[in-house]
């Protein structure tokens, strides 16, 4: 085998697709550099594996729902129900049966950059329906019925008809489709999971926007939480028309 430099080595090794007699052939090779490169290649194999087992574990209530005859299943989960600004919203997601995307997991887990990532790869790969409710019908409803009202929406803009719920420690009495109740679903249901992705994003963008207009609440970076910079420019800017009105803190500055 012609002599590889340690470069040409970190090169073809980020190739996934290595063959085992390559491998073998590396191994044998005294150079500290190679096995340094070795030992990183094996860690990322290592994960890729635990991954595609945790993808398969997370796919457990979908296989069950295919087994007793539903293969529509749609992935339901909210973002927003905590913060004292901003709408509530809600995704459904229904994934094609032979989909893998790796790493996927619970939103709030997973870093801006692979959340981006990945609700680019939903948004192309599955059929993703979104829910906004607006903070004027959270004050109108209670953020419970309207964290349910997102879901309803996000059902109804999806493209197919589900036949099975999965949802995210939410029960919807009203919903005429069989469904699934699941606490912290998201670390649960591939599903579910990726519903959550769709919905963070997709609220976080829109607090993003709202940061321009309102710049002294600091939504890019707290996206409507109650910060410590967020409450004190309550007190000095009083209530902006994005706030819950029938939230505490933001009743005692309104």
């Amino acid at each position: 085998m012609t002599i590889r430099t340690i470069a040409q080595i970190k090169k073809e090794l980020a190739d996934e697709s290595v063959e085992e007699e390559y491998l073998d052939l590396l191994r044998s090779d005294n150079r500290k550099g190679v096995q340094k490169l070795l030992e990183q290649y094996d860690r990322r194999q290592d994960q890729k594996r635990e991954y595609k087992h945790q993808f398969e574990q997370m796919k457990s209530f979908e296989y069950s729902c295919r087994e007793k005859g539903s293969h529509i299943i749609a992935g339901i989960d909210e973002a927003g129900r905590g913060p004292l600004a901003g709408p509530v919203v809600a995704a459904a997601v229904i994934l094609p049966e032979d989909y893998y995307l790796e790493g996927l997991y619970d939103s709030k887990k997973i870093p801006l950059a692979k959340r981006e990532e990945f609700f680019q790869s939903l948004k192309a790969h599955a059929d993703c329906g979104v829910g906004i409710v607006s903070n004027e019908e959270i004050d109108q409803h209670n953020i419970y019925q309207a964290t349910k009202l997102a879901m309803k929406r996000a059902v109804m803009d999806l493209t197919q008809v589900p036949e099975h719920l999965l949802i995210d420690a939410m029960y919807l009495e009203e919903s005429e489709v069989p469904q699934t109740y699941l606490v912290k679903g998201d670390q649960r249901s591939v599903s579910i999971a990726a519903a959550s992705i769709i919905a963070k994003v997709t609220r976080d963008r829109i607090m993003s926007e709202w940061h321009d207009n309102y710049p002294m609440y600091h939504f890019r970076s707290n996206q409507g939480y109650g910060t410590k910079e967020h409450l004190e420019a309550l007190k000095t800017y009083g209530v902006s028309p994005l706030h819950r009105k029938s939230f505490a803190p933001v009743k005692e500055n309104s």
